[in-house]
């Protein structure tokens, strides 16, 4: 596209109502429909019950604000217990996906043995497998091995759908890093294992960032392991037991359902408030020279 026609596409945003039409309100419609939800969640955990089943008050707004429901929350449930067992299943999960990713992922890449590309499509495909089909043969596993009803049940399924996933995006990313850097270590006496610590993964650190917040998100809204393999309330997660716990028969407890949401959802978002410059760059393969 020539300058000059670029320009001219340009002058076309600089009117006020055409800006207007073609950004403020796109992105206002785009803004409620994405948190709106959110919006929800938050008044509905903080009205009370008589105001939640009141056909007369506001349902967008909050006319008495109450921590009843996040009372019955934390003192007539399992929850601290509940997020205490996400904590430890989704970091465990994280860390050991990503210890096996990043060997998969360098194997693949960067050692270019015969047949890599081959073995990185089928770690790709092995990823869209649904885990309504594997969970079959998972729970034959997890009952053998005698780990069922135990944090090791899900500690050690959630890298099955973790470690593909994880391995094809640090492989596109460790593909963005230049050979020219490991030539030259391996010229100066640099072992693999000195080129993977010192070399590739400080590079690699966005990448690494990405994934493990893919990692671990996904561990942390995991639902059908959770379900299947943990009975006991006081091993459950926090998606299974806000889901078991506070719903009774055809009775919905609206409000300690949105405050477990609301506070279930809390820890993954600071953690993406915190890296999500290295989030974005991790996804878009940048390399720092």
């Amino acid at each position: 596209m020539a300058p000059a026609e670029r320009r001219e596409g340009m002058h076309y945003l600089e009117s006020l109502p055409r800006r207007w039409v073609t950004v403020y309100i796109p992105l206002l419609v785009f803004l409620f429909v994405l948190l709106f939800p959110f919006y929800w969640m938050v008044i509905t955990s903080f009205k009370s019950n008589a105001e939640l089943l009141s056909n007369g008050s506001n349902p967008f707004w909050v006319i008495e604000p109450t921590l009843d429901h996040f009372r019955k929350l934390f003192y007539g449930t399992s929850y601290p217990k509940w997020m205490w067992n996400t904590i430890i299943v989704s970091v465990t999960a994280t860390f050991v996906s990503l210890a096996a990713s990043v060997f998969a992922a360098y194997a693949i890449e960067r050692l270019r043995f015969k047949g890599s590309r081959q073995v990185g499509l089928a770690i790709f495909l092995a990823y869209l497998v649904p885990p309504s089909i594997l969970f079959i043969p998972l729970a034959m596993m997890v009952f053998q091995i005698g780990i069922f009803d135990t944090r090791w049940a899900l500690i050690l399924t959630y890298p099955t759908f973790l470690i593909p996933f994880c391995t094809w995006l640090l492989m596109g990313y460790f593909r963005s890093i230049p050979f020219e850097l490991e030539e030259c270590a391996l010229i100066d006496g640099a072992t693999r294992w000195q080129i993977l610590i010192k070399i590739i993964l400080p590079l690699a650190v966005p990448g690494l960032i990405s994934a493990g917040i893919f990692a671990f998100t996904l561990s942390w809204n995991e639902f059908l392991y959770a379900l299947t393999f943990i009975s006991a309330s006081e091993n459950k997660t926090v998606p299974v037991g806000v889901i078991t716990e506070l719903v009774e028969g055809d009775v919905y407890h609206w409000g300690a359902l949105m405050a477990g949401a609301l506070v279930g959802s809390l820890p993954v978002a600071v953690m993406y408030s915190f890296f999500v410059e290295y989030y974005v760059a991790g996804m878009t393969g940048a390399v720092k020279e």
